[in-house]
């Protein structure tokens, strides 16, 4: 593994908000550790290989304030408006990433609370590893409440968007 996979990969687990990470291949063994303090992140590679070798430390730079990750699995919180949200559908994460409300800075949201949606229309943007992957809603009715702020990290399954399904 290269160092520039390695500082990616650092990159990755302080945005996400895991606390450790390890990685094993045949060659090299790869464990991140980030703290709820502001501590470094230490990268520790071991070789795998039959010969005596001593281990070695990598030290990456300090992360700057890792920000853990709320869940907010399947209990929609409540609105201010009273009504009930149980019968509301919805849209849920696929995936581990960061959560994008658009294509771009300087582009609109996909949707917005009130729009219209129906199966197959983009609802939202997951990065992970650097691939961009489109979210499409698979049912059809109206946006009532939007429940991530943009580009933060979201969990495999947790609620995106409540839907009206009308």
């Amino acid at each position: 593994m290269k160092l520039n996979e390695i500082q990616d990969l650092i990159k990755f687990v302080s945005k996400s908000g895991v606390n450790e990470v390890e990685l094993e291949t045949k060659e090299i063994k790869i464990v991140i550790k980030t703290g709820k303090q502001n501590g470094p992140v230490m990268v520790q590679a071991a070789p795998q290989m039959m010969q005596a070798a001593p281990t070695q430390m990598v030290t990456a730079a300090p992360v700057a304030n890792p920000t853990p990750v709320t869940e907010t699995k399947a209990t929609p919180t409540p609105t201010n408006t009273g009504a009930d949200e149980s019968k509301y559908i919805t849209i849920k994460s696929p995936m581990i990433g960061t959560f994008y409300r658009s294509p771009g800075p300087d582009k609109p949201s996909f949707v917005n609370v009130g729009d219209e949606v129906n199966a197959g229309k983009t609802v939202c943007i997951i990065e992970a590893m650097k691939l961009f992957n489109e979210i499409e809603s698979d049912i059809k009715g109206k946006i009532v409440k939007v429940l991530v702020n943009d580009a933060t990290p979201v969990e495999y399954d947790q609620p995106l968007f409540l839907v009206d399904p009308n």
